[in-house]
């Protein structure tokens, strides 16, 4: 019986594939862990411990999640290793906070009160930004809604191309000024068309560059003045990409992020290419910042918005 059955059969599957590599390894090595144990004591705590933290779960979030399993334990006095795999889920979604259940099923919905809502994507290059702001553009547009895209990493010529492709693809107009042109201003058109034209959301793609920090806060503080010209409150929402295969090297990128811009939520991608599934419970739980997207196969239906439940439901299920 799943967790929480809500997803559809076939997000259900899709996500199921995508963690596979995952799950192979942490469900492998956790059955030889407490193969002839009838009980959860330290011993499998440790084990569990160690595959926790080789699946990038993350050394801090380990530890809480192992704490937590621990006061269970002196609570109940007796724990069975049958049911390690129930209280483990029920724990790790409890970590990942408290979201509603039918919010975080939500099918690419837009809040209804801000219009255009106005999305800024950030990250580092070779995440998968750009596709992932192609697939978003996608969702939205199959569910219609009006989308505008600004082509706003100017520093890398495949990126603007990448995005007027994408654009052509879904069939949403791309604002683009060409390699080498100010991001802000294609921002500030980008915003300008979306309020023409009474869009429903408006996607900004950013350069990706960690290794001038000062200079990249001061382009996102720039792109965010110019857009509130227009509409006040935006960006609505500033979406960091990070790449899952990357393990910790994404919780790096994600602390220099959150140092440089004001990030609101997050899409973790290319979890379906590695067995480091777990570092998007340790990248929730240590920065706080919500989970809205995962990638989890090359397809466009395979970015699909996070639903902690499922996730958790599916990444502590042994394969069929």
């Amino acid at each position: 019986m799943a967790f929480f059955g809500l997803f559809s059969k076939e997000k259900k599957e899709s996500l199921n594939k995508g963690l596979e590599k995952t799950k192979e390894s942490f469900f492998s090595r956790l059955g030889k862990a407490i193969l002839g144990k009838s009980k959860v004591d330290e011993e499998v705590l440790d084990q569990l411990e160690e595959l926790l933290i080789a699946a990038d779960v993350g050394v801090e979030t380990t530890l809480t999640i192992i704490k937590r399993i621990q006061d269970r334990v002196a609570k109940d006095h007796y724990l069975t290793t049958s049911e390690l795999d129930r209280i483990l889920k029920e724990e790790v979604a409890a970590l990942l906070g408290a979201t509603d259940v039918e919010q975080s099923n939500a099918d690419f919905e837009l809040p209804a009160d801000k219009k255009p809502y106005v999305v800024m994507v950030v990250g580092v290059n070779g995440v998968g930004k750009t596709t992932t702001i192609g697939k978003l553009a996608a969702q939205f547009h199959k569910r219609g809604k009006k989308v505008v895209l600004g082509a706003g990493d100017t520093f890398r010529a495949a990126a603007v191309d990448q995005l007027k492709l994408w654009g052509d693809r879904v069939g949403v107009p791309v604002i683009s000024h060409g390699m080498n042109t100010d991001p802000a201003s294609v921002a500030f058109d980008a915003v300008k068309k979306a309020v023409d034209m009474q869009a429903d959301v408006v996607i900004i793609d950013t350069a990706g560059r960690l290794h001038t920090k000062i200079n990249l806060m001061n382009e996102l503080s720039k792109i965010k003045r110019v857009i509130q010209k227009f509409i006040p409150e935006a960006p609505h929402e500033i979406l960091l990409v990070l790449d899952g295969s990357t393990g910790q090297n994404a919780v790096i990128q994600a602390r220099e992020f959150t140092k440089a811009t004001e990030v609101n939520a997050l899409a973790i991608t290319k979890l379906d290419g590695t067995a480091k599934g777990g570092v998007v419970i340790g990248i929730s739980h240590e920065f706080n910042i919500p989970v809205k997207y995962i990638g989890v196969g090359e397809k466009i239906d395979d970015l699909q918005v996070f639903n902690k439940y499922e996730f958790v439901d599916s990444l502590f299920s042994p394969s069929k």
